[in-house]
């Protein structure tokens, strides 16, 4: 009996390290797709497309620059005041961030702001999930087994093909949905 009632809490922490890597690499995978087919319209229209397209990538590419500094700095804070806490501020900078994005002004109502402000939320966006990912990974390895602790810890790693694999249906489903006329 003791050991179901150790293996309860330690699935809840795997399942909510991979519940919430997953929804944490949806946000930042669905940037990319954004950056690809939209941003360059929205946020770059004074460029040629190509140029345009490439801004919008270089946004992309800034969430990979903030993730090491997120995981720095989440790894040292979650070690002094909880993981717990931290994975929650996580959670919230990153749906803040990306919320944010969404109801962003385009380049054609606020002109330069809009990719300045761009920019800023993506590295709230790289800066939190580089938090997330690396203390979803350590708090499911703290709860397990040390026999099993890296099978354990592998769980919150699939929440990125997860989440990969969610935007990437979100997207399908919304191109399904929508005629060519809106276009």
């Amino acid at each position: 009996m003791a050991q179901s009632a150790e293996q309860t809490p330690l699935r809840r922490v795997v399942m909510a390290s991979l519940i919430g890597t997953t929804i944490e690499w949806y946000d930042f995978f669905l940037y990319g797709s954004a950056a690809a087919l939209v941003f360059n319209k929205l946020f770059f229209p004074e460029y040629d497309p190509l140029t345009g397209t490439l801004l919008s990538f270089a946004t992309y590419a800034l969430g990979f620059v903030a993730r090491p500094v997120g995981g720095v700095v989440f790894g040292h804070f979650g070690d002094r005041i909880g993981r717990k806490r931290l994975l929650m501020l996580s959670l919230i900078l990153m749906g803040v961030a990306t919320t944010l994005i969404g109801l962003l002004p385009t380049y054609a109502s606020i002109g330069v702001w809009a990719p300045v402000l761009l920019i800023a939320l993506r590295l709230v966006q790289g800066f939190a999930v580089g938090g997330e990912w690396g203390g979803a990974v350590l708090l499911a390895a703290e709860h397990g087994d040390p026999a099993r602790r890296g099978f354990w810890a592998s769980w919150p790693q699939a929440g990125v093909p997860a989440g990969n694999l969610l935007a990437a249906g979100v997207l399908a489903l919304l191109a399904g949905l929508q005629s060519e006329a809106g276009s």
